[in-house]
């Protein structure tokens, strides 16, 4: 009976397994079951984009791919743009299986892309760039030559395209994942032996793109590849044959194959050819597809066509090792090449004829680093504006990974107004292209000078609603650097826009303070008699009937000013002399006046006012500092100053002695001491304090020829210059104390570094400078004070230009700076003028209206500016007297040659609005007396900053470097002249519709 129980057992196992082994057979020829389960498992796996920020989305953790392409860093990105004013207005929700699935490790069954970049379009969504990784595809199926595709099946997956089961599986090949298996038991089981991988296309494909490093470390790892390729196989149904050739096709065009120097990463194997053996895919598939009826090729044709061939299927190959078979000398790779050749032919997938020929064909690699056409960077200065916005933006810097995301980009440039701006900058370096522009003139270019060292830069913004939208960027400068936004200028007079704006804001100051108070208030008011300004609107406003702000500042303009040239102004710590660009301005003028005729003099003037008005009007610290001896505020000033311009000495000086020895330090030190005996000793007891007689009589006779003559005279000198204080022994040596400090500082340490110097002398240098603090003294205080008072309030002026777009962290602390020796930035002017023209509000730059992520993928995300509140930095009123001014200077003055001279679509003159500004900037060395004994003309600017109607405003700005700027002597009338060359042309083109305004308009 045992027997029988025992055979039924058995006969049961037997009968099941057969049975199991005959389902799974049956299973493995028809994929029946599988392809229903992952069909229905993933039809529900969807996604959609809808309007604003979606809560149903998930980013993936890693993968190649994904890095790659921006979408891992999406949050990251999103949250970044947010925080620069742009918000989510679309944004892509996923299914809740699709959430789940997410979750549950797998990467989301959705077409992906082969191919993505960076897209960037103008206003008018005119493309204009796109980068395309890789760059060399296939399209379809279709176009991929038979010999390729079979000879990737052999290499790879010789059954992917069986038509039968049409339901089959992609991501399995049983045959393989079979004898995987068993080879990674064995090797569990403690046996040495490799074992190979199991992978067919579609789960390589998974594996570089979404697994971590584009590798598989687990098993696990292989498991998700697998169910994620099922997935994707099966969400079209569960014939997977069009999936299947769509495999073939992903894989060429993105199997990752190393990377080369000047290429990058290499993906597929177009990009591969290219890359690693300079060929065109395009010449590679007409080779491959020759003779595809069967038509004997000749010699040369075999040869060509075998080289082609053993290429790419090298990298079929290499595939598996990418770095270790493209990065050595390519023996390894070519050995394995050949030997796949043998295999194949062997089997019947190439022909013999075709091996022979590839078997004597090299794999030659090409040498260096492919040549890539150089850019012209005239025609992309607009283009690389915007991408360097959105580089700003995304904190992407390098341009390589800018152009590998996933993404779209709306800007604000007008292409075609900005092709026809750069197209007539560029023609200005020729005689003939400047001719035509009317650039040869009187204060234009004299007959003979060349055009073709003149830089020429224009930027021109329109108003939005809600932003201020660059429409042009361009410049002449065939390199990378851009005039607009990088170039440090001496911009001439147009620095007297800046100033004139400083002085209006000061009046409309005065105004809020005093204009609401009744009479007798502001008879009470006594301004400084170091304040003008301060006390011409306390001598206004007692009389005028009308406080109002506008009449206010319309007197401050009309206030008059002498533009003579026989002052001397005390600025910058020293006595400065001006002069005026037409010597025929020397009298009393208004400040409209000196403005419309671009007067040095009256702006100087004018400079002064606000100066001393920032150090001595109502709220100024120094206004009793410098009339009350007994004011506490002096000392504290007096030790700053003895610290500040001490530091500065030590500084020079430590720079002087840096790198010398004590001996050679000493004898420098003594070089520029007049030998005799009260002034070494101060030197030697400055140096050596603990210095005996011997070694002052040895001093003595060394640098004097004899000695002290007697034991008493050398007590007598030692107790007298030993016992000196530091500015005692630098006033005996005719030394400056910290210079006698320094070298015994660096006599005790030597090595020691300027900061340690600075560190170790803060109480040396208010010693040195002891004398200085005794009321004997106080004119020598005041002068000391007048200059740090001054320096403050051009700190105050700088702070007043800073927040009106000044780009610089300084500015030179002297009335020059008001006819522009601060230097400015073209787009930093044009920044200014967007101020007055938008009423003394400042409205963000808007370069990038949207950026669309990932179109067409569950990640996808538009965002669009919204932008930042417009600031009011300026009264109205102030905005508004300034744009009145600089109406005035293109109706009356130095820029009326563009008065009426644009005209509208209806043929009415647009109104024109500017300030001109010559630079002239120059290194010179002057002796004595104040006489020039050398000179260097380092540049030579000529610009304009305008107006165009009530849309546009931006700068025109012409200059030249040394060596040739003394060979010119234009003046800004050749800006002028270019702009109305110009705006001519662009401003039909600007006009026409279709140009998009700021999102929020």
């Amino acid at each position: 009976m045992a027997r029988l129980r025992t055979v039924f057992w058995l006969g049961a196992a037997v009968a099941a397994v057969a049975a199991l082994v005959t389902f799974t057979a049956d299973e493995l020829r028809t994929s029946r079951l599988q392809s229903a389960f992952w069909r229905d498992l993933g039809r529900d796996a969807r996604f959609s984009l809808e309007p604003g920020p979606s809560d149903a989305i998930r980013f993936p953790h890693s993968g190649p791919y994904d890095e790659r392409l921006g979408y891992r860093r999406l949050p990251e990105l999103i949250e970044r743009l947010q925080a620069r004013g742009y918000e989510v207005t679309q944004q892509a929700r996923m299914s809740p299986r699709l959430i789940q699935l997410h979750e549950h490790g797998l990467y989301g069954p959705y077409r992906e892309k082969n191919q993505a970049g960076l897209t960037v379009r103008d206003c008018r969504a005119r493309t204009l760039s796109q980068s395309r990784v890789p760059e060399r595809v296939y399209e379809r199926f279709e176009e991929v030559p038979p010999l390729l595709v079979d000879a990737l099946l052999f290499v790879e997956d010789r059954h992917l395209l069986d038509t039968q089961p049409a339901q089959r599986n992609p991501a399995v090949d049983p045959e393989r994942f079979a004898k995987a298996t068993l080879e990674q038991l064995h090797r569990t089981l403690g046996a040495r032996q490799s074992a190979s991988g199991g992978s067919t296309l579609a789960t390589q494909i998974e594996k570089y793109r979404h697994s971590a490093q584009g590798r598989t470390s687990s098993i696990g790892d292989k498991l998700r590849q697998m169910a994620s390729a099922s997935l994707r196989a099966y969400q079209d149904g569960e014939d997977t044959q069009a999936r299947r050739r769509q495999v073939v096709v992903d894989y060429l065009d993105t199997v990752p194959l190393a990377a080369r120097p000047g290429f990058g990463e290499v993906h597929g194997l177009g990009d591969g050819l290219w890359a690693w053996y300079g060929r065109d895919i395009r010449e590679v598939n007409h080779l491959l597809s020759d003779n595809a009826e069967g038509a004997a090729p000749s010699d040369e044709a075999q040869r060509r066509q075998a080289e082609a061939f053993k290429q790419a299927l090298s990298l079929m190959i290499a595939q598996r090792r990418p770095s270790q078979h493209l990065l050595d000398n390519g023996a390894s790779l070519a050995r394995l090449t050949d030997s796949y050749l043998r295999l194949m032919a062997e089997a019947g997938v190439i022909s013999t004829s075709l091996r022979d020929a590839a078997l004597q064909a090299s794999l030659q690699r090409k040498a260096g680093r492919q040549a890539t056409p150089r850019p012209d960077f005239v025609e992309r200065k607009g283009l690389n504006a915007v991408r360097g916005e959105v580089a700003a933006l995304l904190g992407v810097p390098r341009a390589y990974d800018l152009e590998r995301l996933d993404l779209e980009v709306d800007g604000t440039m007008d292409s075609e107004a900005q092709a026809i701006a750069a197209q007539a900058l560029a023609a200005l370096r020729t005689p003939s292209g400047a001719k035509a522009a009317g650039l040869y003139g009187h204060h234009l270019l004299d007959p003979g000078d060349d055009p073709r060292h003149l830089v020429y830069s224009f930027t021109l913004y329109e108003r939005g609603a809600h932003a201020n939208l660059p429409r042009i960027q361009a410049d002449n400068i065939d390199q990378p650097f851009d005039v607009n936004q990088g170039a440090r200028l001496d911009l001439g007079s147009t620095a007297k826009l800046r100033t004139l704006v400083s002085y209006l804001e000061l009046v409309a100051e005065l105004h809020e303070r005093w204009a609401g108070r009744d009479a007798s208030a502001i008879a009470a008011w006594a301004p400084s008699r170091r304040d003008p300004l301060g006390a011409w609107a306390r001598e206004y406003l007692l009389r005028t009937r009308d406080r109002s702000l506008a009449p206010m500042l319309e007197a401050a303009m009309q206030r008059r000013y002498s533009a003579g040239e026989g002052e001397a102004f005390f600025t910058g710590g020293g006595l400065h002399s001006f002069s005026n660009f037409d010597r025929t301005h020397g009298g009393p003028m208004t400040v409209q006046e000196g403005f419309r005729h671009s007067v040095n003099l009256v702006f100087i003037r004018v400079m002064r006012d606000i100066v001393r008005h920032r150090m001595y009007g109502d709220e100024a610290v120094g206004r009793n500092m410098l009339e009350d001896p007994s004011d506490p505020g002096r000392r504290e000033m007096l030790a700053f100053f003895a610290d500040r311009e001490g530091a500065a000495y030590l500084t020079r000086f430590y720079r002087k002695y840096q790198g010398k020895s004590p001996v050679e330090a000493e004898a420098l030190l003594l070089k520029g001491v007049h030998p005799s005996a009260p002034r070494l000793a101060s030197v030697l007891f400055s140096l050596e304090p603990e210095a005996g007689e011997a070694q002052l009589d040895e001093l003595l006779t060394r640098r004097m020829g004899h000695g002290a003559g007697s034991a008493r005279a050398l007590r007598k000198m030692r107790t007298t210059y030993a016992g000196l204080s530091l500015a005692d022994r630098g006033y005996v040596a005719r030394v400056h104390p910290l210079e006698l400090w320094l070298v015994a500082y660096l006599r005790r340490h030597p090595g020691a570094t300027l900061t340690e110097a600075l560190d170790a002398s803060v109480q040396e240098r208010q010693d040195a400078y002891a004398w200085l603090f005794k009321t004997r003294h106080k004119n020598a205080q005041d002068r000391r004070i007048r200059e740090l008072l001054e320096r403050e309030a051009f700190a105050q002026i700088h702070r007043s230009w800073q927040r009106l777009g000044y780009p610089f962290a300084s500015l030179t602390p002297s009335y020059a700076s008001a006819i522009g020796a601060s230097g400015d930035r073209p787009a930093a002017l044009a920044e200014l003028m967007g101020i007055l023209a938008n009423d003394g509000r400042r409205l963000p730059q808007q370069r990038v209206n949207a950026l669309h992520f990932a179109r067409d993928t569950p990640y996808e995300t538009r965002l669009e500016e919204r932008g930042a509140a417009p600031q009011q930095l300026l009264p109205p009123e102030v905005a508004q007297a300034a744009r009145r001014a600089l109406a005035d200077v293109v109706n009356n003055g130095t820029a009326r040659r563009l008065k009426d001279a644009v005209p509208d679509a209806s043929g009415r003159p647009i109104e024109i609005a500017g300030k001109t500004g010559t630079g002239d900037h120059r290194f010179q060395v002057i002796g004595r007396g104040g006489r020039v004994i050398a000179e260097r003309k380092v540049e030579r600017t000529a610009t304009f900053v305008f107006t165009l109607g009530d849309r546009y405003f931006g700068t025109l700005v012409a200059y030249v470097r040394e060596p040739y700027a003394a060979r010119y002597r234009f003046t800004s009338a050749l800006p002028v002249q270019l702009l109305r060359t110009m705006a001519p042309q662009l401003l039909p083109v600007l006009q026409r519709e279709g140009c998009a305004t700021d999102s929020g308009s």
